[in-house]
């Protein structure tokens, strides 16, 4: 019963659906919760890519890729979208920690943001919009899992850098123990076992870990670690460099 509300609290932070958790939710339970961000990925993944069957049935594969990017945003509410357009905002306007840390809590999207968040869903239509559609609800569940497990690693490796602030991701930014560590593994690298090619889609796996560690070494050299911008950033950054990776050897 406790792992069970453990994902209806991961479910109710992570998404818009309204998701009833008995008793009151604590940073403790936040953290503990954190191992299922994967699981919600995987159920993310599903009602996406249902929605794009649903939609293949009455419109073209490109306005099919569209509304189910839509409904995915609203979904999740954008939340890791807002992260990314103020990490780019961030680390794109200010030069030292202080002065990035400040601009990323500022909640107005900035020029760096606007065209950040607009690239990259663009770049993530037409990665789609290229694929079979046959492939692509096993990409898109794929997609979701993976690159919430990548971004969930950094619990594991990095240390929050908004120790003496508060932020959403405060609550979550604690270590992540090892087993909580596997079992997210689980739930973030067992859909990809449903595609074709497993071998090329594991060594792009691989490549979004390069491309984490690459991101966790810009993170600890510009601020000192992580925070929930960054993360969010991670997640939209690795599920777009999933579906290049799957375009391509798919």
């Amino acid at each position: 019963m406790s792992e069970w509300r453990n994902i209806l609290i991961s479910l109710s932070y992570f998404t818009r659906i309204p998701v009833r958790v008995p008793g009151k939710i604590t940073e403790s339970d936040l953290n503990n919760a954190s191992k299922y961000f994967p699981l919600v990925g995987i159920f993310i993944g599903i009602l996406t890519a249902a929605v794009f069957v649903l939609c293949q049935f009455i419109f073209p594969l490109s306005i099919s890729v569209i509304i189910s990017m839509i409904f995915s945003i609203i979904l999740t509410g954008a939340f890791h979208e807002d992260g990314l357009s103020d990490f780019v905002d961030g680390f794109g306007g200010g030069y030292t920690k202080e002065s990035v840390l400040r601009i990323m809590k500022d909640s107005r999207i900035g020029s760096f943001g606007a065209i950040g968040i607009t690239l990259i869903l663009l770049l993530k239509f037409s990665i789609l919009n290229e694929m079979n559609p046959m492939t692509i609800p096993l990409v898109l569940i794929a997609g979701h899992s993976i690159s919430r497990f990548i971004t969930i690693t950094f619990l594991f490796t990095h240390s929050y850098a908004r120790e003496n602030e508060d932020s959403k991701a405060k609550p979550m930014a604690k270590s992540l123990s090892l087993p909580s560590l596997l079992l997210a593994a689980l739930f973030g690298l067992l859909p990809i076992l449903l595609l074709p090619n497993i071998l090329w889609i594991v060594v792009t796996v691989f490549f979004l870990f390069f491309i984490k560690f690459l991101m966790g070494f810009y993170f600890v050299k510009k601020i000192g670690g992580y925070t929930g911008d960054c993360l969010g950033a991670v997640q939209q950054i690795t599920e777009v460099l999933f579906y290049l990776g799957a375009l391509l050897v798919l």
